[in-house]
């Protein structure tokens, strides 16, 4: 027994040929080699899986995928229908702050976050990527809020990011109304929001891009002497126009008061498809809620004058712009032209003008290849009249707008009418005019030169 211990002690003492250890000390570390893997391992098994529960119970409370940290503060909405809480044009109430990312996450926080709407976190690096550095050549669009660039995700996404501009607080207030206003909303002719990026002082938006850039582009570019844009394709910009505004007045609750309705702000797809866009000065307006008093916000020559002179903002200063647009639309000339001379610089004035004098042919883009019809000019121009009423109360809702612009009845009641004033205003013989309320059911009288210009 003696023995046999003795050489099997011996074999466990014996050098090896592995940098001359013995025998026993490599059976050692082997073992613990091993005892070291399975510990790691184990250790990652563990906290793989508790990552994953915390990410699955985030995404089932937010809807979200945060990626990083982040902070967005005083998302809310206040008394008087203004967006972001403090430091939001005057407002004074806060909001709750939320953090997110590997920060402290809470209740409220997760359910903020599922209250500002759909999409994903982007990082800043993911944009800059997707933009090549924010490259000049992907510059498809710039204003006074920011800069939008086309980028291309991992995936072969194309996108649009708009990097806001900083300019006293301005980014952070335009990212909290962009998200707040149409962070959820989904409408065919409202651009979609596709994501966020919120990264120290940098604010981005991510949205669907659109091949056929903006209005703007094709009504005052350089497009040659004839227009792509037919009279077909233009009402049928006017008219999806008009129908993602009435989703924003009248599909939501509560209802959204664009205030920035202009050309550059109706983005195209390849099917000349608008979709309304740039939601940064957008207004909310809770339920009983008539109006908004708001410092005045807009565009110079698309602002309706009791909203400039008042403050006091809602839908129908949306329709006053949309009125304005589709002027611009029709006859192709900017809202406000110091170039043209005296009486035509306004284009509002210009028109009313123009149709008081039976001129009515002479408001349309001479880029314009093939006309319209007489009756589809006419119609078209009374709901142009109609939308810039100076008194607010008788323009026409954004529904209405779009069922005037798509039939081919009238916006306005036939009422009380002899048979030669129905058979005049519908431009039909007296024996097939019609001698009923079409479209609307609110009281709107046509001013002289609006019913001159139906004799």
């Amino acid at each position: 027994m003696g023995a046999g211990g003795h050489k099997s002690g011996d074999i466990l003492t014996e050098k090896t040929a592995v940098l001359g250890l013995r025998l026993y000390v490599l059976l050692a570390l082997a073992v613990a080699a091993l005892l070291t893997g399975v510990l790691m391992a184990l250790l990652l098994f563990l906290r793989s899986t508790s990552r994953r529960h915390k990410m699955t119970r985030l995404k089932h409370s937010s809807g979200l995928s945060p990626a990083f940290s982040l902070e967005i503060g005083d998302i809310g909405l206040d008394g008087t229908g203004s967006i972001g809480g403090k430091g939001f044009e005057g407002s004074e109430k806060k909001g709750t702050q939320v953090v997110v990312g590997e920060c402290s996450r809470s209740k409220a926080g997760a359910e903020m976050i599922a209250q500002i709407g759909w999409g994903r976190w982007f990082t800043f690096a993911e944009l800059d990527a997707a933009t090549s550095g924010f490259a000049d050549w992907n510059v498809i669009g710039e204003g006074g809020y920011g800069v939008v660039y086309r980028g291309v995700l991992p995936d072969l996404s194309v996108v649009a990011v708009k990097n806001l501009l900083n300019k006293k607080g301005q980014a952070e207030k335009e990212f909290k109304v962009e998200v707040e206003a149409i962070g959820r909303v989904r409408h065919k002719n409202l651009v979609g929001l596709v994501g966020y990026c919120a990264e120290g002082p940098k604010r981005m938006l991510v949205y669907e891009y659109m091949d056929n850039g903006n209005l703007e582009q094709w009504l005052h570019g350089n497009v040659g002497p004839v227009s792509p844009l037919t009279w077909e394709v233009r009402m049928k910009i006017a008219i999806g126009t008009a129908k993602g505004l009435a989703h924003l007045h009248e599909g939501l609750e509560p209802k959204v008061v664009h205030r920035d309705i202009k050309s550059s702000n109706i983005l195209l797809d390849k099917q000349w498809n608008p979709k309304v866009s740039d939601f940064g000065l957008a207004k909310l307006l809770g339920p009983g809620s008539n109006f908004v008093t708001t410092r005045v916000m807009g565009t110079f020559g698309y602002v309706a004058p009791e909203y400039a002179s008042t403050g006091l903002l809602n839908e129908s200063s949306d329709v006053y712009s949309f009125g304005v647009l589709l002027m611009e639309i029709i006859s192709g000339r900017n809202p406000v032209d110091y170039r043209r001379p005296a009486g035509e610089v306004n284009l509002v004035e210009w028109f009313r003008g123009m149709v008081g004098t039976k001129h009515v042919e002479d408001v349309i883009d001479p880029s314009i290849e093939i006309q319209p019809s007489p009756r589809g000019l006419k119609r078209t121009l009374l709901v142009c009249l109609r939308c810039v009423d100076l008194d607010s109360q008788k323009r026409p809702k954004m529904g209405q707008v779009a069922h005037m612009l798509e039939g081919d009845e009238f916006p306005f009641r036939l009422e009380h009418r002899s048979p030669r004033e129905v058979s005049l205003l519908t431009c039909l013989p007296a024996s097939v005019a019609p001698a009923r309320v079409p479209l609307l059911t609110d009281k709107v009288s046509l001013s002289p030169s609006e019913r001159s210009m139906w004799r």
